[in-house]
């Protein structure tokens, strides 16, 4: 009875706080040059700055400037600040998972937000899937 007569306080909505990484704001980010990002980056995401992009995944950059929609099987390309904003289709396999590029994402591969496996849910036993279900008796 104590909790009944309770009331609740009224939501405060939530301040929008802007995006910042390592001190850097997206703008910030934007014009920074490929070099200097990669040192703000962790070590597996800046050995593979340092070393060089292939030709697919250079083949990819160009086309990310001059679309808003690109589909693509690179699931290990680096996400970089000038995709923000922009819908890429990731192929997991099976088929094309569009996924809009947020400013949280720069620095985690594409490959992490197109999941290649299904949530496994497994139905209920049924007669005979046991041996003692086998003494159930039937209505």
């Amino acid at each position: 009875m104590a909790g009944k007569g309770k009331k609740r306080a009224s939501k405060v909505p939530k301040k929008k706080v802007e995006f910042a990484y390592k001190g850097y704001s997206l703008d910030e980010f934007q014009k920074i040059e490929l070099g200097e990002l990669a040192k703000v980056l962790p070590s597996r995401q800046r050995r593979k700055i340092k070393r060089g992009f292939n030709s697919e995944q250079k083949r990819f950059l160009q086309r990310i400037q001059t679309k808003d929609e690109v589909r693509t099987h690179l699931r290990d390309m680096i996400i970089l600040p000038n995709m923000v904003g922009k819908k890429i289709a990731i192929h997991d396999g099976k088929q094309f998972n569009s996924v809009e590029i947020q400013p949280e994402m720069i620095g985690h591969y594409l490959g992490e937000f197109a999941l290649t496996r299904k949530r496994i849910t497994h139905g209920s036993a049924g007669i005979g899937a046991t041996k003692s279900s086998k003494f159930v008796p039937l209505k």
